[in-house]
């Protein structure tokens, strides 16, 4: 087992309040490739890192196995596929802003209740844009709040268009648009319509939240429209 050095490493300095000393070596070598760097050999990675080579050999183990790090012919290691692919996400999630919020703020300054976009993230759904009501009355979820898929209009309708069977679903694809009291919370209603990518994919679901008393009836279609709309900044085709 190696001695453990005297001089603590880059990570060990910069560690993370109640994380995982791993990952912050792991992190640590990933971090130690700069602009220009098309390939580090081990011992640069040892000495930028300042973590022995056999623990930086063990860290890019799993690192290559992840594909986040490739080893070349000649022993060297240079960034793998996986951090371009999270990359590509990184960009379209700012693209995707650049979309969604104008569509938000427009729904919301129409209706002064609050809008927000929301996408499937396994068994739940996540709240990944939001614009808040200007009315002191409202409900408080935040952007990067997950919700129940289960339950609101915005879940359902992730639901529905998803793919899910049943006649309740059924009824949500024809209307385009579901209008719903109390499902989530008591006293606040949800109204929420499907958006489509260029794929014609579900990109996710718009959905409009106020208190049940201040519900109006051009809430729906003006939910439906700006849904419309939204999937038309996003190249979709499909109409509802």
């Amino acid at each position: 087992m190696p001695r453990k050095s005297a001089q603590p490493s880059l990570a060990e300095r910069n560690a993370a309040p109640g994380g995982a000393a791993a990952v912050d070596r792991a992190l640590s070598l990933l971090a130690a490739f700069r602009a220009g760097d098309a390939r580090l050999t081990l011992g640069e990675l040892a000495e930028r890192t300042e973590l022995y080579k056999s623990t930086v050999l063990r860290l890019l183990a799993s690192l290559e196995h992840a594909r986040l790090v490739q080893r070349g012919a000649d022993g060297s290691y240079s960034l793998g596929p996986e951090v371009a692919r999270l990359h590509s996400v990184y960009a379209e999630s700012f693209s995707l802003e650049a979309q969604v919020m104008p569509v938000l703020r427009s729904l919301v300054a129409a209706t002064r209740e609050s809008a927000a976009f929301h996408v499937r993230q396994g068994d739940q759904r996540l709240c990944l844009y939001r614009v808040d009501s200007p009315q002191l009355v409202r409900d408080h979820i935040r952007a990067g709040d997950t919700l129940p898929l289960n339950r609101g209009a915005g879940g359902r309708v992730l639901l529905a268009f998803g793919g899910a069977r049943g006649a309740a679903h059924e009824r949500i694809r024809r209307a385009g648009v579901l209008e719903l009291s109390g499902d989530r919370v008591p006293g606040l209603t949800g109204i929420s319509a499907p958006v489509f990518d260029g794929s014609g994919a579900l990109a996710g679901a718009l959905t409009l939240t106020l208190p049940s008393e201040r519900l109006r009836v051009e809430f729906a279609p003006a939910v439906k429209a700006a849904a419309r709309r939204l999937s038309e900044r996003l190249g979709a085709a499909r109409s509802l």
